[in-house]
């Protein structure tokens, strides 16, 4: 679409990061205008990231580095969003968790505590510390009668050397040795979106999604009604596009064509 001007009068934008801001360690073209544009026209926004490794403040240094300027609060994970459901669902629960700190403080801070014996619930995260012995003990605790919970079903992440296995990959043998089906809380669960309107004050019909991917952040806002962009800076190109049944709302070069000239 060549008007813009329905994207631009939005009060809320949720954006995904990877792709859209940046790939890796390298700001993409247009991204710096384009979150200063959000801060001058004090939009209401939030950085949203399937990733449940880094916790905000992580995020908020990794912004630091690249040049912007961006309060720990603008970001939600898929580890914000599985903690805040679990709280939701059974309040001073008990969890084993794979995951990083990002994944282990949202679940500290919305009070659950970490239990390896007979825990409420096995999540199952991004996490450098997975290997035979965490993954068998997931296997027994889950057949033991532990709810499965991974934070997001993305089965790959972009590193900087290619590609690297994501929660959806690492959950998988667990699945696969229990009979048991994970519940995927991140993206594109309409529960991430709705919980991140919640966190800006805001409803659907004046919220916009920016993401580069179609399974996830483009899927996301259709199944929630939010009016979707796709940008071309990141994992879709227009011919991959063409393979889903579903379509955005709008199509983007980058980020930056969103700021007025």
């Amino acid at each position: 679409m060549n008007d813009l001007n329905p994207i631009r009068e939005k009060e809320a934008f949720i954006c995904d990061m990877d792709g859209v801001i940046y790939h890796g360690n390298r700001l993409l073209p247009g991204a710096m205008e384009f979150v200063q544009w959000l801060q001058k026209e004090n939009k209401k926004f939030l950085f949203l990231t399937n990733s449940s490794e880094r916790s905000r403040k992580e995020l908020h240094q990794k912004f630091s580095r690249l040049g912007l300027d961006v309060d720990p609060e603008h970001f939600y994970t898929s580890a914000l969003a599985t903690a805040s459901f679990l709280a939701s669902q059974k309040p001073g629960g008990s969890v084993y968790a794979i995951g990083e700190a990002g994944l282990i403080n949202a679940l500290y801070d919305a009070g659950l505590s970490m239990n390896d014996v007979n825990p409420d619930y096995v999540i199952v995260g991004e996490a450098r510390s997975y290997n035979l012995e965490t993954l068998e003990h997931a296997v027994n605790l889950v057949l033991d009668g532990a709810k499965l919970i991974g934070t997001n079903p993305d089965l790959t992440g972009p590193v900087e050397k290619g590609i690297s296995p994501a929660c959806g990959a690492l959950i998988a043998p667990v699945e696969l040795a229990t009979g048991c089906k994970a519940y995927f809380v991140g993206k594109p669960n309409p529960l991430m979106m709705r919980s991140a309107m919640k966190r800006l004050g805001t409803v659907r019909e004046a919220t916009v999604i920016v993401g580069d991917r179609m399974d996830t952040d483009i899927v996301a806002g259709i199944e929630t009604e939010i009016e979707t962009v796709l940008v071309l800076s990141g994992v879709t190109s227009l011919e991959s596009m063409k393979q889903f049944a579903y379509q955005p709302h709008h199509i983007l070069e980058s980020v930056g064509d969103i700021v007025p000239a």
